[in-house]
């Protein structure tokens, strides 16, 4: 039976998956690396971290499933988003330590350019806001502060890449400096719309076209190993963005389909098609993925604090020693009693993009207690993920028949219950949770030929568990529109 090595690379850490032809995860390993904060809001990582634990991941994930690298068929590749790198073609050593993410020194740069009105164009262009979030600034940032930097990028002696692209030169020696279509589509440089480098955005931040990687599709052979001795010759035949890749690793490949990662925060994507959807709601549109030069689309929103608000009622105040035990506590229950709690500790993600805004509890009387707090927090995920899902809905036009779902807090069972009676269409959380390694294992075996249509795929995707709705539509819309109200004085400031 083929096997196909699934690479993950994370914020925090970096996992190996080693699937078979099943879908099915046979071995696997994970290491956690250093995060380094050098000033307040600044959030790095050093690039031989990440390479070096993803290779003792590929190693160790090796090992346990029992597979020799020479059984492997591909590798596919995932990872963190966004994250910016910048290193010297000949040597291959890093020029400054990754800036993640998470990341927000270039927000004044971000400033000026919404200043100068230019927030449309990058907007029509990427899909995307103008927002340190990206790439782009972040690159920008790079060329400017690194001594000698912008003028050895002009003449092709640097190269910057996201994860993908750095850890597919660290596989193959240097020789392939290549990107996918979906992790090019986050940097604010990429026009959606011809797939490639758009000379107009990379004139307005002063980057050099040489310092970019190819573009190629998401699945497809982008080199061999030639770096690790036990994986040498095993062809990468797969890279995507983590949250594209869960996507596809939900199956969810045809317009209308979407799949809800519940995590510290949340992701939310929808298929959209062949087409891409400009959000006039505050969403970012985004390449899914291209597979035989077909792109295909997705609408995305993220929630800032998800799974983050019950880590609050656990370290913050003390209500749980667990995050497992939200479920119990609110459970003591029948409601929340009125209870709302907008979770806006670091301002609303989308669809308002509001960073002013702050956390909220409301409906407080002397009834209330412990419990009617862990319930609120649990709601507040599904509130969240529900506005998202609206925004969509009016952005796309397309009717949600089931929200698949995955990530640590899909595993309990009463906030997917509710997440189901708000959006009154079933939510469906699958047997197979590792849906982003998944998902790399998938585009990697299409092109090697270990799966030979995407039906095959979706073939192997099965429910574990379906939460179909059960609470009365009067009493759902009761509570949104309280939630509504809620969310409008932490945006007001009337929590302040």
């Amino acid at each position: 039976m083929p096997h196909v090595l699934a690479l993950d690379q994370g914020t925090t850490s970096s996992r190996a998956l080693v699937f078979d032809r099943r879908g099915r995860a046979r071995g696997a390993a994970q290491h956690e690396f250093a995060q380094h904060f050098p000033r307040p809001g600044w959030v790095e990582h050093d690039p031989r971290d990440l390479w070096e634990t993803t290779r003792r991941s590929a190693l160790g994930a090796l090992a346990q499933a029992r597979v020799p690298g020479r059984d492997l068929a591909a590798i596919g590749i995932t990872n963190q988003r966004e994250t910016t790198l910048l290193w010297d073609r000949r040597t291959g050593r890093p020029l400054h330590r990754a800036i993640v993410w998470q990341d927000r020194r270039t927000a004044d740069a971000c400033a000026q350019l919404k200043r100068r009105g230019l927030e449309l164009l990058f907007r029509r262009k990427t899909g995307l806001l103008l927002d340190p979030y990206f790439s782009g600034t972040k690159l920008a940032w790079l060329l400017d502060h690194v001594p000698g930097a912008r003028r050895r990028a002009e003449r092709g002696e640097l190269a910057f890449g996201t994860v993908d692209t750095w850890l597919l030169w660290q596989l193959t020696d240097g020789r392939i400096h290549a990107t996918d279509v979906s992790n090019a589509s986050r940097t604010l440089l990429l026009n959606l719309r011809t797939g490639d480098w758009d000379a107009e955005l990379l004139k307005l931040l002063r980057i050099p076209r040489e310092v970019l990687p190819e573009v190629r599709d998401s699945s497809g052979h982008f080199g061999e190993v030639t770096s690790v001795p036990a994986l040498r010759g095993v062809p990468i035949t797969g890279i995507a963005g983590d949250q594209q890749a869960a996507l596809f690793g939900q199956a969810c490949f045809r317009p209308g389909m979407a799949k809800n990662t519940y995590g510290t925060g949340c992701f939310l994507l929808l298929h959209t098609g062949v087409k891409p959807v400009v959000s006039k709601n505050n969403l970012l549109t985004t390449i899914a993925w291209r597979i035989g030069g077909k792109t295909e689309y997705a609408l995305e929103g993220s929630v800032f604090i998800g799974g983050a608000v019950v880590q609050w009622l656990r370290d913050g105040l003390g209500l749980i020693a667990r995050s497992v035990d939200v479920e119990k506590l609110a459970s003591r229950v029948p409601d929340n009693g009125g209870v709302y709690l907008v979770p806006a500790f670091t301002g609303l993600g989308a669809p308002h993009w509001d960073a002013d805004a702050r956390g909220l509890i409301t409906g407080l009387t002397r009834g209330s207690n412990a419990g009617h707090l862990a319930r609120a927090a649990l709601e507040s995920i599904a509130y969240q993920s529900a506005d998202l899902l609206e925004a969509m809905h009016a952005d796309a036009g397309l009717r949600l028949r089931e929200l698949r779902v995955d990530g640590g807090a899909s595993t309990n069972d009463a906030l997917m219950q509710f997440q189901s009676d708000l959006l009154r269409v079933p939510v469906v959380r699958p047997h197979t949770t590792e849906t982003t390694a998944l998902g790399a294992a998938y585009l990697a075996g299409l092109a090697a030929g270990v799966w030979k249509t995407r039906d095959e795929i979706a073939l192997l995707w099965s429910a574990d568990r379906t939460f179909k709705p059960k609470a009365s539509s009067a009493a759902m819309h009761h509570m949104q529109t309280e939630w509504q109200r809620a969310v409008a004085r932490a945006r007001s400031g009337a929590g302040r």
